[in-house]
């Protein structure tokens, strides 16, 4: 892909790579904190496009960090360069917690099924070795520590260091070994896991949180918060009244019914206006005071799927 593409033209060309790959897709949602959600089968992405990868602050990533550990989606950042120089392809990169990747390298994942082994972190680009590999075929070979070391051009410790999972390798020394011992011994880079529960915070608030819900209020999303059942783990996407008028209420509740399709939520309005009808283009409503009248996440839920189908 050429390195001077526009933003909007990777975001064009990721939605389509992704579409003709097998996955369901949400629309592209721009002036949000995530630009795409994308499910096939089990791996929900919450994707991210930037130019300058340098451009994302810590408030963004937590908020990305935090819904994809709410939804259990896996956080992507791809991008074309960072400050100072243009991303490579097959090396991830990190921005604030979260992996980094060119669109090249997206295309490998998502088509070939190639994930990147070279992370690029300060001082370098590093490879994880698989140290039992290592340490059982240069057993095979009956060659110690300090043999390996020598043929590698490398310490005996850092051969040890390799084995142990206590240090990374450059990709020239990984070579240099895999040369060696005629074998693979670098692992693929797993950027595709769910944000730790240590890393968010999930606090029941309001009425919600008094029927079992924890929950989160969002700054840059197309909906305004995301409800977490504390016990059994389902999750819903949510707008608020807010004084809205109906007709924007209406035109609110598109990102609402897609996001909640392809994240395998479910979706909701909470609102006061007791003249607002129990369904909204497809996303049902409940007025503020019902939850109320709720003993559990579980009677809010029903009420829900009760609702989906009204007109």
């Amino acid at each position: 892909m050429d390195k001077s593409v526009k933003r909007e033209d990777v975001l064009r060309v990721i939605h389509e790579l992704l579409i003709s790959n097998g996955f369901e897709t949400s629309h592209i949602y721009e002036r949000s904190c995530f630009d795409l959600m994308a499910r096939r089968k089990l791996l929900l992405l919450l994707l991210k496009v930037l130019v300058n990868i340098d451009g994302i602050n810590s408030l963004q990533a937590h908020e990305i960090k935090t819904l994809a550990h709410t939804f259990l989606a896996s956080p992507l950042l791809i991008g074309i360069r960072s400050k100072t120089e243009y991303l490579e392809e097959d090396v991830v990169y990190e921005r604030h917690g979260i992996p980094v990747i060119a669109p090249e390298t997206f295309r490998n994942m998502v088509v070939d099924g190639e994930c990147p082994e070279v992370i690029a972190d300060r001082g370098g680009y590093y490879v994880q070795i698989d140290g039992r590999t290592l340490r059982e075929v240069r057993e095979e070979y009956n060659l110690s520590l300090k043999d390996l070391a020598d043929l590698a051009h490398v310490s005996r410790k850092t051969i040890y260091k390799y084995e142990n999972g206590l240090a990374r390798a450059s990709p020239e020394t990984a070579m240099k070994l895999e040369e060696i011992l005629n074998i693979r011994i670098t692992l693929s880079i797993d950027i595709l896991s769910v944000p730790e529960r240590d890393e968010v915070e999930i606090r029941p608030r309001g009425r919600l949180g008094d029927i079992g819900f924890g929950m989160i209020e969002t700054q840059r999303t197309p909906f305004d918060a995301v409800a977490k059942e504390l016990k059994f783990e389902s999750t819903v996407i949510t707008d608020l009244e807010k004084g809205r008028d109906s007709r924007t209420l209406r035109r609110m509740a598109v990102p609402l019914r897609d996001l909640s399709l392809v994240s395998g939520s479910e979706s909701v309005f909470i609102i006061d206006n007791p003249r607002i009808s129990e369904n909204l283009e497809g996303v049902p409503v409940i007025k503020s005071w019902e939850i109320c009248e709720m003993d559990s996440s579980r009677d809010f839920l029903k009420v829900i799927a009760e609702r989906k189908t009204c007109s």
